[in-house]
């Protein structure tokens, strides 16, 4: 009974078939929209994740005044020192390790080609904090940390721009009026979600960066990586407590220096690219709705016009629930229909804009299938008003119906 039903549906379905394509088409934008929507969204969250884990996920940085980027107070307050470096590393405990990072910009010459970059003075505990590996070369050697040699590693962009396909170590470059060698290239990381640059950067010793650059004994950050196992709440409260002390802040004062943690600021981003995701994923089910609302008036047009033909079936002995099952498929049929089409563009749009975005697609299952099943419960619901009252005609006045 079930598959004759389904059979005089797509019969129907075959007799209107413009009239039926152009119904299905706001279930199909609906399902397409929803499910390409969700899938950038994921992509775009898994993205940031990434960006975020390649700067170290157990990773702490220290700066001095208030914000995550410095922000009130950061001109007025005192810089670290390296003794602070070394209060953290002997009274904090569960690190795995500690440096201290100044940054500067300058100008990278090599021949006759420049590049403006970014200078970073630090040592070898940078390149395990942000797990940060060397592609060719080496790292500083203890000595030349301690001595301030001129020696430096490049980042992939600054190595491409000022040597191209050559071979750059051992050679000499000029950062500003300083001339160092180049000992090695870190391995490209790429441009982050937040549209920077990572490879675009030059690292020195850090004594080499405050003789030769700076001139002073500043530190303008200071990195901590918690070891595995460790939580960085509490290597956080450890930090806070420890740079209150030693920077003299009274109870009930606020802090001159800020400790974010790389794990809140993960959680905070997916959290809010999760948000704005559901929020997509709902403005586009709007329009499923609107489909369905289509389905709804085609079907109370098709029983209309199909009054006669109704009348003939309840006269012969046809029972109300077979013409309500006729008339419910038809319009399940059309919005699975359009489901179906509505996945496949929905996973070709994902996969296009995740392409020309730089995200990765992400492949979700469940939404593809929550899509298809909500298309077919919108037929089920808007089909069913239309069916009822096609089954409730009186087959009399149905069959007087011209």
């Amino acid at each position: 009974m079930l598959w004759n039903a389904i059979l005089l549906a797509l019969r129907a379905i075959r007799r209107n078939l413009l009239r039926s394509s152009l119904t299905t088409i706001g279930v199909v934008i609906g399902v397409a929209a929803v499910i390409g929507m969700v899938t950038l969204g994921s992509g775009a969250t898994a993205k940031v994740s990434g960006d975020i884990a390649d700067l170290g996920s157990n990773m702490l940085q220290v700066r001095p005044g208030q914000g995550m980027f410095g922000g009130r107070m950061s001109l007025s307050v005192a810089s670290f020192k390296q003794a602070d470096v070394d209060a953290v590393q002997r009274q904090v405990g569960g690190l795995q390790a500690v440096t201290g990072v100044t940054m500067a910009t300058t100008q990278a010459i090599f021949g006759n080609v420049n590049w403006s970059t970014f200078l970073a003075g630090t040592d070898d505990e940078y390149l395990s904090i942000r797990q940060w590996p060397i592609a060719a070369g080496r790292p500083f050697l203890p000595a030349e940390e301690r001595a301030g040699a001129s020696v430096c590693l490049l980042g992939n962009t600054v190595y491409t721009k000022l040597f191209g396909r050559q071979d750059a170590i051992g050679s000499d470059i000029r950062l500003q009026s300083l001339s160092c060698r180049v000992i090695g290239v870190f391995t490209p990381k790429g441009q982050s979600s937040f549209g920077t640059d990572q490879d675009d950067f030059v690292v020195i010793p850090l004594r080499t960066f405050q003789r030769r650059v700076a001139g002073n004994t500043d530190i303008g950050v200071i990195l901590v990586s918690a070891r595995d196992g460790v939580p960085t709440a509490k290597v956080k409260g450890d930090l806070q407590a420890l740079f209150r002390e030693r920077r003299h802040i009274a109870a009930g004062k606020d802090d001159d220096f800020y400790v974010m943690d790389m794990q809140e600021l993960v959680s905070t981003l997916t959290s809010t690219t999760r948000v704005l995701t559901l929020l997509l994923g709902v403005v586009a089910g709007i329009s499923l709705l609107v489909g369905g609302i289509g389905i709804m008036n085609i079907m109370l047009v098709s029983v209309t016009e199909r009054t006669r033909e109704i009348g003939v079936r309840l006269a012969v002995g046809a029972f109300e629930r077979d013409v309500l099952t006729q008339f419910l498929i038809e319009a399940v049929v059309l919005a699975c229909i359009g489901g179906l089409i509505g996945v496949v563009l929905g996973l070709g749009a994902g996969f296009l804009g995740a392409s020309v975005l730089g995200v990765p697609f992400v492949l979700l299952p469940g939404i593809v299938a929550l899509a298809f099943g909500f298309s077919a419960a919108v037929g089920v619901v808007f089909g069913f008003f239309p069916a009822r009252r096609a089954a409730r005609l009186n087959p009399i006045e149905a069959l007087r119906h011209e």
